[in-house]
């Protein structure tokens, strides 16, 4: 019910208005707001605007613990509280129906008693029965009376809580100062402006601990408004509160002192940027966060079968959490993988010959069928979708000129996250949290959390190869990670509900559909850094010093490209940085891409082709055999560490540290991951897995492996390895010329040393090699010396 007397307050739209004067014959109410303007409407048109609404500050129906609050409620109580509230309200159900349960129902075997018979009683002496009862218990029990709140009540008190039950149920008969205000700490503006200076001053030193500060606090006031302990009326004086009291004042104000100093700060300085505001993530592809950390788990590089740590790089789509794409790599993730990832991302994912019915595309509105004639094969049953913005950290790749050319391509945000701020990232970093106690934790290899949980040999028990531990994973993300079910995760319009990774995706394609856009084969050839150079006539372009060339360049030999700009007349070649072999060229005319083969490879032909399983199959034979790579005559490899330097003694191939080995392996996997990149219809799709072969094999048993009628065919790289000898040959050249600079004169021959230095000369005639007047001018120059 409204009151609208001269004096109450009513909120119109956000506004506080005060009622000035009412008519109720008249229907007509006069307002006045704060500045003083005056309005005049009807009480019929207050009454149905539903922005107004009368103020809690002048309402007089509602308790002093709801004026200016929101209504209180048993919630609100202490559990003691709730106790004697629940104790009243059994007296007043007694006063009222002579039961303290409130009915005859649950009825005590005393029950009703004479004094509370509503039969033969009234109201006001079953309330006065109640008035004696109460105060006789109080003075038997004084104490307990007073705790419950019973000690004083009288006739009045009993009508009161009579009415706040009936209006606002049990809370009703709480005492409104058990709900009193908060108003918090009440301190001065000196006080204030010491709290904020000291502040200030503890960001800029070394931690302090409250302690410390409440002297500071002292301080402060001491020497910027006089003594706190002043006596003298012309001495101001500030009232400081206790060290506890302050100590609730900085938590409140500025939080807690568990942060350690350096992040303070920079946590303070990230609140002067701050907007305030959030994005809130509703559909799959808005952000995708990505990160890389190094595989907790052991396993064993291709090449050699040595035990290495990879790097595992996670995309993984915020709204769903769904993990869009995965990449292993030996080394430190580059611009070109993260470009990759994000390729990976926009494309279908392929179904792999062991994986079952049960892992292919599923979801509804977009029948599998449809998703594989645009993908040209199955589609495994992950996401896949152009992502809008993509949240990474601070890493210096993410920040290159190549990078900022591949989200222009994909027409995507990549934006670093906040420093200090876990909250942009934090669902990629719970995502290598949770694979790592589901997955990794129970394979061999698995080194722990640090090395004081490491095991006895982690590198010793890895037994699974990169390319077994990427198949695994695929196989874990498709199978077990989409269809696991969140924990606290779930969306905001079904909290309740039981929700997954592709129940999420499914439920957005409903709500607003999905866009069936698969990349053409020609995004891997944009996603590749460009390279601004000039054409050759005879040779062909050259890209980081080495030279490439192909008949797609036979048009444009001699000419310039007429592109204006920065790289004036140059031509625009794309070249993979994980494979040097090959570069692309997009013919201007055509827009065709065509391939740029390394001048310095072996002519096509000269080079046996091999799948990935077949190396892989003819290692593990090798191994078995005990060919390990020893020598120059046994494995490739460790000639081809000689390439572009010059090779001291204990760099020789017999000297090869595991570090070496290590890289070696690490050139060959990236080399590998280019080849797999390319797409399928290109024509150097079968040389390139040729070229990413890994170059450890001296030969190759062309039967399967095993048997013992195989012929032996040469592997490739014959230059390479004859460039390798003749840098040990130069090598060798280098170090004589170097201890000897100058080319040394011949030695005398002895009979001419003799002839020279000797008085009784023997005669000319004897040395038929020697003519006289030499040897005479020899003598006459030795004597006059």
């Amino acid at each position: 019910m409204w009151t609208l007397e001269p004096g109450a307050e009513l909120i119109v739209s956000g506004a506080a208005w005060r009622i000035q004067s009412c008519l109720p014959h008249l229907g007509r109410v006069t307002l006045v707001d704060d500045d003083g303007e005056s309005w005049k409407t009807s009480v019929s048109e207050l009454i149905h605007r539903p922005d107004c609404r009368p103020s809690t500050r002048t309402r007089r129906d509602l308790p002093a613990a709801d004026r200016g609050r929101q209504p209180k409620a048993m919630d609100d109580l202490e559990p003691v509280e709730r106790t004697i509230v629940m104790l009243r309200m059994e007296h007043l159900c007694e006063v009222e129906t002579g039961y303290r349960s409130g009915g005859p129902l649950a009825a005590l075997p005393h029950e009703p008693r004479p004094q509370y018979d509503p039969n033969t009683t009234t109201l006001t002496q079953r309330r006065l029965a109640k008035v004696q009862e109460l105060r006789r218990a109080a003075a038997e029990a004084p104490t307990q009376a007073k705790s419950n709140g019973l000690h004083r009540v009288s006739l009045r008190t009993l009508v009161r809580w009579d009415k706040g039950r009936g209006k606002y149920g049990p809370v009703g008969v709480a005492d409104d100062r058990w709900l009193r205000e908060a108003t918090g700490h009440q301190i001065s503006p000196e006080l204030r402006e010491a709290l904020y200076a000291v502040y200030a001053e503890a960001q800029h030193r070394s931690k302090m601990t409250m302690r410390e500060k409440e002297r500071l606090i002292h301080q402060y006031v001491r020497e910027m408004f006089g003594s706190a302990d002043a006596k003298s009326a012309d001495e101001q004086h500030v009232e400081i509160p206790s060290y506890d009291t302050l100590r609730a004042i900085w938590r409140e104000w500025f939080g807690s002192n568990g942060a350690r100093q350096r992040y303070a700060r920079s946590a303070a300085k990230a609140k002067d940027y701050a907007t305030g505001r959030h994005v809130v993530v509703h559909r799959p592809g808005q952000v995708v966060a990505l990160d890389t950390t190094v595989l907790p788990v052991k396993v064993l590089e291709n090449v050699f079968g040595d035990p290495v740590s990879v790097y595992l790089t996670l995309a993984l789509d915020v709204y769903t959490r769904s993990i869009v794409a995965f990449r292993l790599s030996l080394v430190s993730d580059t611009s070109m993988d993260v470009a990759m990832v994000l390729r990976d991302m926009m494309m279908p994912l392929p179904m792999r010959p062991d994986w079952g019915e049960d892992m292919e595309w599923a979801y509804p509105g977009v029948p599998g069928t449809v998703v594989a004639d645009f993908a040209g094969h199955k589609v495994a049953g992950l996401p896949f979708f152009a992502p809008e913005t993509v949240t990474t950290d601070h890493g210096a790749v993410y920040r290159s000129h190549h990078l900022v050319e591949v989200q222009r391509v994909i027409k995507a945000n990549i934006k670093p996250s906040r420093v200090l701020r876990p909250t942009d990232k934090w669902s990629v970093e719970r995502t290598f949290g949770a694979i790592q106690s589901l997955v990794f934790g129970i394979l061999p290899g698995y080194q722990g959390v640090d090395t004081a949980d490491r095991g006895v040999d982690p590198e010793a028990d890895a037994c699974l190869t990169v390319a077994e531990m990427e198949h695994l994973l695929a196989t874990w993300i498709v199978k077990v990670w989409q269809n696991r079910r969140f924990g606290s995760y779930t969306p905001s319009w079904d909290p309740s509900g039981a929700h997954s990774p592709n129940s999420l995706f499914a439920a957005a394609m409903a709500q607003g559909g999905f866009a069936l856009r698969i990349p053409s084969a020609e995004l891997y050839y944009r996603l590749l850094p460009q390279h601004k150079v000039m054409i050759h006539g005879k040779r062909g372009v050259k890209i980081n010093n080495l030279w490439y060339d192909g008949a797609a360049l036979d048009p444009y030999r001699g000419e310039l490209s007429r592109r204006g700009g920065r790289h004036k007349n140059k031509y625009v070649i794309h070249r993979d940085p994980r494979d040097p072999c090959f570069a692309f060229f997009q013919d201007p005319r055509t827009h065709d891409w065509h391939t740029l083969r390394w001048t310095g490879l072996p002519d096509e032909g000269e080079i046996p082709a091999f799948s990935d399983a077949r190396v892989r199959e003819a290692m593990r034979e090798l191994r078995r055999r005990g060919l390990a790579p020893k020598a120059d005559t046994e494995l490739l490899p460790v000639l081809l560490a000689l390439i572009g330097k010059n090779v001291p003694v204990d760099q020789w191939p017999t000297q090869l540290s595991k570090k070496e080995r290590t890289e070696h392996a690490r050139e060959v996997a990236q080399a590998a991951a280019a080849a797999a990149d390319r797409p399928t219809g290109s024509t150097t799709k079968k040389k390139a897995k040729q070229e990413a072969m890994p170059p450890s094999v001296v030969a190759v048993p062309t039967a399967r492996a095993g048997s013992d009628d195989g012929k032996v065919v040469p592997l490739r790289w014959k230059e390479r390895a004859q460039q390798g000898e003749d840098a040990v040959t130069r090598e060798r050249r280098r170090r004589r010329e170097a201890a000897v600079p100058e080319q040394p004169s011949p030695p005398q021959e002895l009979s001419e040393r003799l002839r020279a230095t000797s008085f009784m000369a023997l005669p000319d005639g004897e040395f038929d090699d020697e003519e006289p007047d030499q040897t005479a001018a020899t003598i006459e120059e030795e004597s006059s010396q």
